[in-house]
């Protein structure tokens, strides 16, 4: 059997271990380069793509800018924009401006933009970026102005919203400190202002409203409000028809911002209507509401339904049904801008069926106790202008009252008026008994409150056996009363006292028997609260008759 040599080349080199040895170390040396070289790729393309969007940003920046001015039609700023695909699609800016064919606020100097965005940010998946449209889930801005021009020159923002196309569906806006002005052409009105300091809206579908939750600080009263509900779609040439309905809270409202009163109010309610007449149901509580010119806190509890036109803030008040203390009323009328001066005109017509004169004097007179007890009605027209004085010194109230049932808290005061209606009656032996029975007073008349003070033009006094018609004035300090007026006696002079007094009387009885009563005698209660002084006025004019004597003079 031949034999073949083996040839050089296939033979083996050395052991079979050391041959495997080898033969791995070449596929790890191998494996390690393509790793190392597809990280220099990877590397490499980061880089490229960083340097690319770096590039692109200004090529991006600036064709966001033709497109919002081809949409809009007119000037766009847009001072910075970022952009990064780290962590998927990452945008961010600043100094968005977009402007209007016309200035939609002329109450401000230079040209105001339509919307001002001070920052903006938002995120998504690279994979949403091929959607139709580009999805994004939450936008976040701050610092967002958006002016609603007057309704001459709204034309312009509903055919920008016509002839454009929705190219990114954003499902929620978070947006802090949000202006929005509704501006007006009408002379001497100011544009309608709405901060907000947190707003969260979600686009349920297009054509159809927003859902929002916002929270933003009252200024006056100062106080925090939260809101849930639902807006729109906006109407840009008529918004005052845009819809909007939800629920709010107002907590924490300091009403001492408010010059003249105090306490902190709550209120919750719900809301709904179209922008331009929202009927608002709701309840507020203060317990500790006070007028400072008093400083006696009580509990205040309203309940009301109002109309307030959203566009420029007048609120009707149809009705308000409020309660404190023992006493119960309800109001109407209207809170109103007015062109003179800044602030909100208050008229309202107030009526009280039932009510305790005490409750009104513990509430708005210093005098403590009240200087008068018993029960009231009332009816009177309120008026509060707007100013920087005090309420007490705003405050207008022009009305009339009755306290069928009166007593005076003042021990000296309802001693004369004790003693004056048994004198009167005939009965002065009675008056000099110590503790006489204490006799209720019958009070009406026509009221007028102007800069603190109570005037009277006429006012009917009634005890047993004495009427008195009388005018004067009376501070809610407390410190100043001022009446005159006559009173009309059952008795006689002589028959109201007794011995000697009684006998040289009886002479000059025929001289103040007048008008069917026993005696007709002026007189006068005057001093303060501390010290009133109840006595005849002998010496005081009776205006009254004076002015008639004029008259028939002038006539002659």
């Amino acid at each position: 059997m031949a034999s073949v040599a083996a040839s050089p080349s296939t033979r083996p080199q050395g052991p079979p271990g050391l041959i495997v040895m080898k033969s791995r170390k070449r596929r790890f040396f191998r494996w390690r380069f393509l790793v190392l070289a597809a990280l220099f790729v990877l590397l490499a393309m980061a880089i490229c793509l960083r340097v690319a969007v770096q590039r692109a940003e200004p090529i991006l920046r600036t064709r966001v800018i033709e497109t919002l001015k081809t949409r809009f039609k007119s000037r766009v700023e847009l001072a910075e924009l970022h952009v990064s695909v780290m962590k998927g699609l990452q945008v961010s800016g600043s100094g968005l401006q977009i402007y209007g064919a016309t200035d939609p606020n002329p109450h401000q100097p230079g040209v105001q933009p339509l919307l001002e965005v001070a920052e903006f940010d938002f995120r998504t998946p690279l994979r949403d970026l091929f959607r139709e449209p580009m999805r994004v889930h939450t936008v976040h801005v701050r610092g967002l102005t958006l002016n609603i021009p007057p309704r001459e020159n709204r034309a312009e923002m509903a055919n920008a919203r016509k002839h454009s196309k929705m190219s990114i569906a954003v499902d929620e806006f978070r947006c802090e400190e949000t202006r929005l002005v509704i501006n007006t052409l009408k002379p001497g009105k100011l544009p309608l202002e709405f901060n907000i300091s947190l707003l969260k809206m979600k686009d349920i579908g297009p054509g159809l409203p927003f859902q929002f939750d916002a929270t933003l600080i009252n200024p006056k009263p100062v106080g925090d409000i939260h809101s849930v509900g639902e807006f729109g779609p906006l109407n840009e040439l008529e918004p005052r028809q845009t819809a909007v309905e939800g629920t709010y809270s107002f907590t924490n409202a300091d009403l001492g911002t408010i010059r003249g009163i105090g306490g902190i109010l709550s209120s919750t309610g719900k809301y709904g209507g179209t922008l331009g007449r929202i009927e608002v149901d709701g309840q507020t509580d203060t317990p500790n509401f006070r007028i400072a010119v008093s400083g006696h806190p009580v509990p205040l509890h309203t309940d009301f339904n109002a109309i307030v036109d959203g566009t420029d803030g007048d609120t009707y008040l149809q009705p308000v049904r409020a309660r404190f203390l023992h006493t119960a009323f309800t109001a109407s009328g209207k809170v109103v801008k007015t062109d003179q001066q800044h602030g909100r005109d208050i008229e309202l017509t107030v009526s009280l069926n039932r009510a305790l004169i005490e409750d009104l004097l513990r509430l708005g007179v210093r005098t403590e106790p009240p200087i008068m007890t018993g029960p009231v009605e009332m009816k009177t027209r309120l008026s509060l202008p707007p100013g920087h004085a005090d309420i007490a010194e705003r405050l207008r109230l022009d009305g009339s009252f009755r306290v069928p049932d009166g007593h005076f808290t003042n021990v000296k005061l309802q001693d004369r008026i004790d003693s004056l209606s048994l004198r009167s009656q005939g009965k002065p032996k009675e008056a000099k008994l110590p503790n006489p029975e204490d006799v209720t007073t019958d009070l009406q008349g026509q009221f007028n409150l102007s800069a603190g003070v109570l005037s009277f033009s006429a006012l009917h006094f009634r005890i047993p056996g004495t009427d008195a018609d009388m005018t004067g004035k009376y501070s809610l300090d407390g410190e100043t009363f001022d009446f005159h007026g006559k009173l009309k006696l059952k008795a006689k002079l002589s028959q109201m006292t007794t011995g000697w007094k009684s006998i040289l009387l009886k002479p000059v009885d025929p001289f103040f028997h007048k008008d069917g009563a026993g005696a007709e005698l002026p007189f006068k209660i005057s001093g303060t609260k501390d010290e009133p002084h109840f006595g005849l006025d002998l010496g005081h004019r009776d205006e009254s008759r004076d002015g008639s004597r004029a008259r028939e003079a002038s006539a002659k």
